[in-house]
């Protein structure tokens, strides 16, 4: 059995990206503008970004669960769904809510608190975007150190991806 943490690796991080991305991308325009940032843009922007995670991980993960009992069901010489019938295709279920919940709180929080903190501060609108690219290359300095790999490498990945997911949101003009 895995550890909780471990087993919430993968929603957690894909929360958190996804949360960041979407926070540089939605708002970036409006940011920019100088818009006003508040309580009200962090849900807003929030919502949106923890819907699509949501979403996202319970297809991805249930399907992958249940891909698994079905090859399971296979070589036991059972029906496609026998295993699926039983208590294991109820804690399928149940698992895979559990990595969707934390995914999408994951995603909002990602895209929520870089929002909040800026409108926190006596400083530009735009500074929001400064939090979410510094907060996504913190994750990706972070998750060098964990993997134990290069370190600033992974940084400036994020670093990158951010940056370009920005322009786009600045070019498509989204918000």
């Amino acid at each position: 059995m895995p550890h909780p943490l471990r087993a919430a690796t993968l929603p957690l991080l894909l929360g958190t990206t996804d949360g960041l991305l979407t926070v540089l991308t939605l708002a970036a325009g409006a940011m920019l503008r100088g818009d006003t940032l508040g309580v009200i843009l962090a849900l807003r922007v929030g919502t949106a970004s923890a819907v699509t995670a949501v979403v996202t991980m319970f297809v991805a993960d249930y399907a992958e669960r249940r891909s698994k009992l079905l090859r399971g069901s296979r070589q036991l010489n059972l029906s496609d769904t026998r295993l699926m019938a039983t208590r294991l295709g109820r804690d399928v279920l149940h698992e895979s809510l559990r990595m969707t919940a934390v995914a999408g709180t994951a995603s909002l929080l990602g895209s929520a608190i870089p929002i909040l903190l800026a409108a926190s501060l006596p400083l530009p609108s735009w500074t929001a975007l400064v939090i979410a690219e510094a907060f996504i290359g913190g994750l990706g300095y972070a998750l060098a150190v964990v993997l134990h790999t290069a370190r600033v490498r992974w940084c400036l990945s994020l670093l990158t991806v951010g940056a370009a997911v920005t322009v786009l949101g600045i070019v498509l003009h989204i918000a």
